[in-house]
């Protein structure tokens, strides 16, 4: 039996803001606890929302103490925060960071036993749904505004906590490539290749099926299609890649990541490494190692990737021309090629470690070990 899990509304396109007032409205929302990053506030991206909340006449309160990788403290001053605001519904304004940081306030709100937030990592035995989230992304990579996953920082313990709860997702989703087009080139890069990247493992995940597949195929093409344009900030790139990685978190929201997440999460923990640059970087290396393990499906991910003739093609030289097309797209969007100015040869065995106990690792197509994870790490530098 498979299950796939998706959220109840979204609203895709130029425009769709105006749906946050609207569906607040349609379910009798009286105020907002609005969790924003301090840098979105700052460059009035955050306005937008607030300008469309005050054009209803919609109550709110403003909670910003989130980081780009957020902490349990952020968490749990979170929940005080919407304790004391008398807030009915949360309203997430950002990428991961603010909506992972709603997601687990929400959950912990009508969860109380798990306000220690660690509880929550794995798949949590929450009884309740989270307090109704309207989700509203401001990058396009992450797909936390439809994914029943979100990822906080324990920093006693210099590591990363993926959390896997059906009670988190969002009750809507708006998808608007406005709150998009003021993304500087490396954040458009890097929230692009992650989203890539979560289309790729996804589609080569154990868990992988045929409804999952046809969410993933779908998203590397139109992410490679895409993502050049929306790193020069094209009205067709930005919503082709506002798109792209939506239909990407469809499908791995469902059957789960493999150890290119497990390797990047540490990295984020330790170096406070962006997300998607990691991911951006280890991704080529690691479907090299993972191509063994992968049957005809290179193919077919150079297919979507735009190669030519790739029937024609051997075994050997599809599953190469789908790496050098990942390859290929990151280097044209600037992103680093190895991880030599990140990571320091001391750390490897603690990343490697991290890595192996990450929630990703599980699903990753080939079984894999510290040591072997070690040496993908020692390729990289």
């Amino acid at each position: 039996m498979n299950r796939f899990v998706l959220n109840e509304t979204s609203y895709h396109g130029k425009g769709a803001l105006s749906a946050v007032a609207d569906e607040a409205k349609a379910r009798g929302f009286k105020k907002a606890l609005l969790c924003s990053d301090p840098d979105l506030i700052k460059f009035n991206i955050t306005k937008k929302v607030t300008d469309v909340l005050e054009g209803a006449g919609l109550a709110y309160e403003i909670y910003s103490n989130i980081k780009p990788n957020p902490t349990i403290e952020n968490v749990q001053s979170g929940v005080e925060s919407f304790k004391k605001s008398g807030a009915d519904y949360i309203i997430a304004v950002g990428g991961g960071s603010s909506i992972d940081t709603a997601k687990a306030i929400g959950i912990i709100i009508n969860n109380p036993e798990f306000a220690d937030v660690r509880s929550l990592e794995g798949v949590a035995p929450t009884k309740k749904p989270a307090v109704p989230i309207i989700a509203v992304p401001t990058t396009a990579g992450t797909a936390a505004e439809v994914t029943i996953n979100y990822v906080i920082t324990d920093v006693e313990k210099n590591r990363k906590m993926v959390c896997v709860d059906v009670h988190d997702i969002p009750v809507v989703a708006v998808v608007d490539p406005d709150m998009m087009s003021t993304m500087p080139k490396s954040l458009t890069a890097a929230t692009g290749m992650d989203a890539l990247t979560h289309a790729i493992e996804g589609y080569i995940t154990k868990g992988a099926w045929e409804l999952s597949d046809m969410f993933h195929l779908k998203a590397i093409e139109i992410i490679a299609k895409n993502l050049r344009g929306a790193v020069e900030n094209t009205p067709d790139g930005r919503e082709g890649m506002a798109l792209g990685q939506y239909v990407a978190g469809m499908g791995f929201s469902n059957v789960g990541l493999g150890i290119v997440h497990s390797m990047a999460h540490p990295l984020g923990a330790l170096y406070d490494t962006p997300h998607g640059i990691a991911n951006a970087i280890i991704l080529p290396t690691v479907m090299e190692y993972n191509a063994p393990m992968t049957g005809e499906k290179y193919r077919e991910i150079a297919r979507a990737m735009g190669v030519k003739n790739v029937d024609a093609m051997s075994q050997e030289e599809y599953r190469k021309a789908a790496v050098d097309a990942v390859k290929q797209l990151a280097k044209d969007v600037g992103i680093p090629e190895n991880l030599k100015d990140i990571v320091k040869p001391e750390d490897v065995q603690f990343l490697s470690e991290s890595a192996y106990a990450d929630a990703c690792r599980p699903g990753n197509p080939r079984d894999t070990s510290v040591e072997e994870i070690s040496e993908l790490y020692k390729k990289l530098l």
